[in-house]
């Protein structure tokens, strides 16, 4: 399956920040892995009845956050459970031209993906490189991985643990092996955390209160054919971003990632 780029954003790469640039050096042209924005869409969720999965925007935000890096040729995988690096067995299509990015390194039932790009991001950024977002695989698992890409000269690389045996998997051309998207350094460590009681926010938790006997009488209104409830088919609060009948200032329901332009 292959992704062909979303619409384009209005925002030119020249008028951005330039202390917000990722720089993504290639290192060996032969291997077509064009970096991509990840797109909304989801073929699981195109699927939903009704679509439904659509309503979700948490979901659909996480879809967008970051950059898809795209497969280079087809393959299929499959490991026998052994922990030796000849325990799986990659077989590429008969049109593939090498190098291949797909091979075997660290053993263990690990699936490594070569990436031909050296990243620089600005001072105290790093990139969070993990599996695409909310589009899962029978079989393998992606392993996620936070790499210190301001400073550090080595490439890394992609990784997915197979989670059965004797369970082929196949990967097509043009299909994502990987989402990147910057993240900054330490932030994660200047978080403090603390479980409360809601008593001890009555402000807040009379808004809870509130919200929750709504979606339940809407529940249950579901339930009764041609009631508004039923015409209305969801509630939009959140998707709209709309708190006690006031529309949230800075609320997202898109991202606009910028693409990666070839320099």
């Amino acid at each position: 399956m292959s992704h062909a780029n979303p619409a384009p954003h209005d925002a030119a790469l020249h008028e951005l920040d330039p202390e917000r640039y990722i720089i993504a050096y290639t290192l060996n042209q032969q291997m077509d892995m064009p970096i991509i924005r990840a797109p909304q869409e989801r073929a699981w969720m195109d699927n939903t009845r009704m679509r439904f999965a659509y309503r979700c925007l948490p979901l659909l935000i996480a879809n967008q956050h970051g950059w898809w890096i795209l497969n280079d040729q087809p393959f299929s995988a499959v490991w026998n459970g052994g922990e030796e690096l000849d325990a799986i067995t990659i077989r590429f299509a008969g049109d593939a031209v090498t190098p291949h990015s797909a091979l075997t390194h660290f053993g263990h039932g690990v699936l490594t993906f070569s990436i031909p790009y050296l990243f620089r991001t600005p001072p105290g950024y790093n990139l969070l490189v993990r599996g695409p977002s909310n589009l899962p695989r029978d079989g393998i698992q992606a392993l996620d991985a936070i790499v210190e890409t301001d400073w550090n000269r080595a490439t890394f690389t992609m990784n997915w643990i197979f989670t059965r045996p004797h369970t082929p998997v196949t990967f097509a051309k043009g299909e994502p092996i990987c989402q990147i998207a910057p993240i900054r350094r330490g932030e994660i460590e200047a978080f403090g955390g603390e479980v409360r009681d809601i008593d001890r926010n009555p402000a807040l938790k009379a808004a809870y209160t509130e919200w929750s006997e709504r979606r339940n009488q809407f529940n249950a209104e579901l339930r009764v054919p041609d009631s508004a409830a039923a015409r209305q088919l969801w509630q939009k609060d959140y998707f709209q971003g709309v708190a006690d009948g006031t529309r949230v200032e800075g609320h997202q329901t898109r991202l606009k990632v910028n693409e990666f332009e070839r320099k």
